[in-house]
């Protein structure tokens, strides 16, 4: 095995934990300041990295043969022919070709990943829904890792259309690096939104640490790899309770939106997302028996998503043997703190729109397949308004999870690894009692309030219409007396007003 930590370059950049408003730091604060890794830093930059001096070519991307041996191999994000601005490409150097694989065949072991929603898979349900906590296998329980442990909630679309989205959520106990395997999606991006248990995504292009209060976006096609890190004694790769959510879109790439007249600073800045530098193995793994299966614990495996279902191919080395890269189409990663809130300074309780860190657009302006909002501390100033978010019925869906602490429209219920999903048109907003507290001169805050800086919580929101998968849509899974949270709503009408 090559130690590339020997030969890499010095550190430029270290990505920071930023503490939420000073004082003292959050658990999950605390675990991201052990981030040891290099990163690049800035979001759609064209970076270039190597592992070893002088491993990308000095001039051009296909030499008669490229420096130290190694493979040149190009990974398209986008259409040759997209325009310059939107153009994602990465030029790899490898040890050896993607292409050199035996054949994949199905697999299936997880048949709870999907994104074929049709009657077989998937159920419609039109009212409020909201999830218990995601239960999670415990690390004396039998071996479950990222792969085995990704169950889809619901979506919509078609992967082969390149149209559509779906969420998932993941439970896992156990490091990829133990089970042997690495993981591909053909059909989309995936941003992952840790909630309980660091990750560390070993990718082709380097290595990337994601604490609770961090996500990270993996673009199609870009192989990786997650291992799970002891949140107590920062061990990784190790067996640990790990629980998150997954948005993959399947029409275009995750963004930062355009700014308008906020102008040409706030919401998530550029200079704050953190992609890998290069680092890489050579190691080579012995050629499987002829009748291997997927549950050969011997060999190593690229499981692979295509059109909403999964592939296996035993592989004889190493995927994360990219020596040196150049390009734009990169995983990166982004700290939830960081992001510049912007609000009403007046009046009036505002869009969530304004919260939105990164969007995967549709091809109708402004529509977006997945916009991903978070719900991050914050001060409320606003004066005479309900400050909570107000009563709605969106032409989007709406899925909601919980990171940690409390969101204010619903401060019961709503608990850490927990979700919620609003449909298109379905009725939702504060529960009875926090309108009774917060539309109430008596017990409603004045003037400014810092929200509880440990709170975070996000949402996914599409226009899609979900199905749901039939697990998701399955009572036990559900708190099914959420509806009841707005019962107490009565009539307050008074035919003169105040």
């Amino acid at each position: 095995m090559a130690d590339s930590k020997s030969s890499a370059p010095e550190p430029t950049h270290v990505h920071p934990a930023l503490p939420l408003f000073g004082g003292e730091l959050s658990k999950w604060e605390a675990v991201k300041a052990r981030d040891t890794l290099i990163y690049q830093m800035g979001y759609g930059n064209e970076f270039a990295t190597e592992a070893v001096k002088d491993a990308l070519p000095k001039l051009g991307n296909t030499p008669l043969r490229a420096p130290h041996g190694l493979y040149a191999e190009q990974v398209s994000g986008t259409s040759f022919t997209t325009p310059r601005v939107h153009n994602r490409k990465v030029w790899m150097y490898k040890v050896r070709p993607s292409a050199a694989h035996a054949p994949m065949r199905p697999y299936t072991k997880n048949p709870r990943f999907f994104n074929d929603f049709n009657d077989s898979t998937s159920e419609i349900n039109p009212n409020q829904l909201r999830w218990k906590p995601f239960p999670i296998p415990s690390a004396d329980e039998a071996v479950v890792d990222f792969i085995d442990g990704v169950m889809t909630l619901g979506g919509a679309g078609c992967p082969a259309a390149k149209a559509g989205c779906a969420v998932h959520i993941y439970t896992c106990n156990a490091s990829m690096a133990e089970t042997r395997r690495a993981f591909c999606n053909s059909d989309g991006d995936l941003l992952i939104v840790p909630q309980q248990t660091p990750l560390l995504l070993r990718t082709e292009l380097g290595k990337l640490r994601v604490a609770p209060g961090e996500f990270v976006v993996v673009p199609r096609g870009i192989k990786f790899a997650v291992d799970l890190e002891d949140a107590e004694t920062g061990a990784c790769p190790a067996r640990a309770p790990a629980r998150g959510y997954i948005c993959e879109v399947y029409d275009s790439h995750f963004v930062i939106p355009d700014l308008g007249p906020i102008g040409a600073n706030g919401l998530a800045n550029p200079r704050h997302f953190a992609a890998p530098v290069a680092a890489f193995e050579d190691v080579e793994y012995p050629a499987p028996a002829a009748d291997a299966t997927e549950a050969d614990a011997s060999a190593f495996h690229l499981v692979q998503k295509f059109v909403g279902k999964l592939f296996a191919a035993p592989l004889q080395s190493s995927p994360f043997d990219v020596v040196a890269w150049t390009g734009n189409y990169t995983p990166f990663k982004y700290d939830l703190a960081a992001f510049n809130t912007v609000n009403s300074v007046s009046y009036d309780h505002l869009d969530p729109s304004i919260f939105t860190v990164l969007t995967a657009q549709t091809t109708s302006p402004g529509v977006a397949a997945c916009d991903f909002v978070v719900f991050p501390p914050r001060f409320a100033v606003q004066d005479n308004t309900f400050r909570p978010p107000y009563y709605h019925r969106n032409c989007m869906t709406e899925f909601m999870g919980n990171i940690q602490g409390q969101y204010d429209a619903k401060p019961e219920g709503f608990v850490p690894g927990s979700a919620s999903l609003h449909s298109c048109m379905m009725g939702h907003g504060p529960d009875a009692d926090t309108y009774a507290k917060f539309s109430n001169e008596k017990t409603a805050p004045q003037g400014p309030v810092l929200m509880n800086k440990n709170d975070l919580a996000f949402m996914f929101e599409s226009t899609y219409i979900f199905k749901l998968s039939k697990w998701a849509n399955a009572p036990e899974s559900q708190q099914t007396e959420y509806y009841r949270c707005w019962a107490g709503l009565k009539s307050e009408y008074e035919a003169e007003s105040k």
